[in-house]
């Protein structure tokens, strides 16, 4: 702190006085949050930029404070043999408990399916760095915070390229109450590719629909949709999310 002082021609006494040594740490932990809050941004996902970098500079003043009570900063008890009567674990371990429900709050459930587990494990890395930065790890931090960042892009990328190439899409198809055309579009689904997970019929006012959970290829999903839009006797063909 004091090469600080003197790069900004202020004596160590003042530089003291202002916490520089701390604003430092908070600036450092505001970029690494930023830094992987923007790549959230970029991809659109609920924990952006603003809220990453909250999340990284707060964990960083809580560990910070942390530390402090731990080290008797503010004249606390001491034993007899002069042992601080403090524990810098105490308030970063809550750090970890209340970033749990922060991170619970990302992640939703609707039929079947679970999103936002990624955002809820990004939180917590980000809280993670920040509490590094506050016990001043500070090359821990900067690694981890660019490790973060190559997986969230390098691994999304190869995860979009090889593993959501296979996914499952639920159905919901209207056709006209056709034996022969249930049957046929039961071998089509048969040669298509996709795996039927489900499937459910139902005698509507306007003909059969048919409720379907297929999984296999994304190309066979597309395929299947259009080829159902313009099959004489389909009434109504969608994709439900």
């Amino acid at each position: 702190m004091d090469d600080l002082a003197v790069w900004l021609g202020m004596s160590p006494e003042l530089a003291e006085a202002l916490q520089l040594d701390l604003l430092g740490r908070l600036v450092l932990a505001a970029l690494l949050g930023g830094l992987i809050g923007l790549e959230r941004e970029i991809q659109a996902k609920p924990a952006g930029l603003r809220t990453n970098l909250l999340i990284c500079m707060g964990a960083a003043l809580l560990m910070e404070v942390s530390v402090r009570v731990g080290a008797n900063v503010t004249g606390g008890a001491r034993l007899p043999g002069g042992d601080v009567i403090g524990d810098p674990g105490r308030i970063a371990a809550q750090i970890v408990s209340g970033i749990g429900f922060l991170g619970a709050g990302t992640i939703l459930q609707s039929r079947g399916s679970i999103t936002g587990l990624t955002t809820a494990a990004t939180i917590w890395v980000v809280a993670a760095i920040g509490m590094a930065v506050g016990a001043h790890a500070y090359v821990e931090a900067i690694g981890s915070a660019v490790l973060v960042v190559v997986t969230l892009v390098g691994l999304g990328w190869l995860e979009e390229a090889l593993i959501r190439r296979q996914r499952a899409q639920r159905y919901a198809v209207t056709i006209e109450p056709s034996q022969d055309l249930i049957r046929a579009l039961e071998e089509r689904l048969a040669q298509s590719g996709l795996r039927i997970e489900s499937q459910s019929y139902e005698r509507t006012a306007e003909g059969v629909e048919i409720s379907l959970e297929l999984y296999g290829p994304s190309r066979e999903h597309d395929a299947l949709i259009r080829e159902l839009a313009t099959k004489a006797g389909v009434l109504r063909a969608r994709r439900e999310s």
